[in-house]
């Protein structure tokens, strides 16, 4: 019987489940968008119960198009959204709270005491972490805190606290298994990325109760398998990565100094940097990339809160654009814009800034500015964006000469060029431009055997399309150094 993989890609606006072959082909696929909630300035929120329905409607429409019967399916792997918190009853399955998104910036003020105290340099040292809103721990400190009788339950061992991946897992299996992967419990700043497990002092520092964790298993793992009531059969979960690291191995990232970007809500690098945890010195991300067979190989990340999402303003907000594909067209009809920039900072100013209450603006209007301009400097806004991280890691002694890029933007040319003109470096765009769902294939079918090793996982990649640079150096510098001065004028 021909056997194929499920992978699910739970991400911030949308769910996704493909249907894979043996060979790493698609053969269907289903998407649906969800509600994001902003019940204050710098607060978004998801309804858990939103989450769970989108993932589990996408799953049975990828089954139903594809014709494979769901005795033919060998495995799921899951790849999600980072960061974003969630808290549920151990009994019921239900959330205490609506899901705290990776965006929200309402522990800011915490984090800031935080740094006051001189917390800040151990956080870095056990978790390659910044002290930031962007990451679980806090999130989960603020649910402990303001959600009435959370603390006490949480203390009686009542609830638990995952990821999206984690609660993906727990819904799926019926709330048999409580486990995460290491590449989603290393953003959550409660665990060590150096002794790979849970740390008490930074526990003790955000206050959060040990019983609430899950188990820290390796990205290929047999984590349990579905309950039938859930997709119609018993199937074995075996693959877990945060969306980002996810990416890198569907880019087939597995050698030292492969980078790669992502173009989707927002805009995230990671350069595999080996079994070396590279402490920055320009405030980029240590993170674990993977591991595998209990081997853990590191990464050097940077991370963008908004790429995708200020396609998405343009669209529902500004309304200027009637979908985030028209957008290559404007721009080539406008050319590169060097008087307007839009600095979107609608979620504060992430690597190598990390300013959470900057905020976005559109700088350098003048009388003749129009769409076209607005829309070419948001895009502009996105490569200048990722030369800011590109010229972190170069001087934390990574410099790439290609970049592999994937996510929802990248099928814009006119970016893609722009992109690497503005970094002046290659950028490479695979057959497969969802690499991160693709990630997700990958670890399930290296665990359940349909992939042998990472090796094949190699050898599935392929490249559809090659950017190379043509801008003057006089030119480069010039648009760069206008996108630096615009960042300068909305830091707090």
């Amino acid at each position: 019987m021909t056997k194929y993989l499920l992978a699910i890609d739970q991400g911030t606006s949308s769910s996704r489940s493909v249907i894979f072959d043996g060979t790493a082909t698609v053969i269907a696929s289903a998407q649906q968008e969800f509600p994001q909630e902003y019940p204050k300035p710098g607060w978004v929120e998801h309804d858990p119960e939103e989450i769970w329905g989108s993932v589990l409607c996408v799953s049975k429409k990828a089954l139903q198009k594809s014709g494979v019967s769901i005795d033919q399916i060998a495995a799921i792997g899951i790849t999600n959204q980072r960061e974003t918190t969630l808290v549920w009853d151990r009994e019921t399955g239900e959330c205490v709270h609506r899901a705290i998104v990776w965006q929200d910036r309402r522990t800011s003020g915490y984090c800031s005491e935080l740094k006051d105290k001189g917390a800040e340099q151990a956080v870095i040292d056990k978790t390659g972490l910044r002290l930031d809103p962007y990451f679980s721990a806090t999130k989960l400190a603020w649910i402990l805190d303001n959600v009435a009788g959370v603390r006490q339950r949480a203390m009686d061992g009542k609830l638990a606290f995952g990821t999206v991946d984690c609660f993906l897992l727990w819904r799926l299996t019926g709330g048999q298994v409580h486990a995460t992967d290491a590449t989603n419990a290393s953003r959550t700043m409660l665990f060590n990325i150096h002794t790979q497990d849970w740390d008490d002092e930074l526990l003790e520092l955000f206050g959060v109760p040990g019983s609430l964790l899950p188990e820290v298993k390796d990205c290929a793992f047999e984590y349990g398998a579905t309950d039938p009531s859930v997709l119609g059969a018993s199937i074995p979960v075996c693959g877990i990565a945060g969306d980002q690291q996810a990416a890198l191995i569907g880019q087939a990232g597995f050698d030292a100094g492969i980078t790669k970007s992502t173009y989707g809500t927002g805009c995230f690098v990671i350069a595999n940097t080996g079994d070396t945890a590279l402490q920055s010195r320009n405030k980029l991300l240590t993170t674990v990339a993977y591991r595998l067979g209990g081997n853990v190989t590191y990464g050097l990340e940077g991370s963008i809160f908004v790429a995708g999402s200020a396609m998405q303003w343009l669209r529902d907000q500004l309304k200027v654009i009637d979908s985030a594909g028209t957008s290559a067209a404007i721009a080539e009809a406008s050319g590169i814009v060097d008087n307007v920039h839009v600095v979107p900072a609608f979620a504060g100013l992430g690597a190598p800034y990390w300013d959470p209450d900057a905020r976005g603006a559109i700088l350098g209007l003048s009388r003749d500015s129009g769409i076209g301009e607005i829309v070419t400097a948001t895009l502009q806004a996105v490569a200048y964006q990722t030369k800011d991280l590109i010229n972190a890691m170069s001087d934390d002694g990574i410099q790439p000469n290609i970049i592999r890029v994937d996510g929802g933007m990248v099928a814009n040319d006119w970016f893609l060029q722009f992109l690497s003109d503005i970094l002046n470096l290659t950028v490479e765009r695979p057959e497969n431009v969802e690499s991160t769902v693709l990630g997700a294939a990958c670890l399930a079918g290296l665990t359940c055997g349909l992939f042998e090793s990472t090796d094949t996982v190699r050898k599935l990649w392929s490249r559809e399309a090659l950017f190379e640079p043509s801008m003057s150096n006089e030119q480069r510098e010039r648009l760069y150094a206008g996108w630096l001065d615009a960042v300068s004028r909305v830091q707090t």
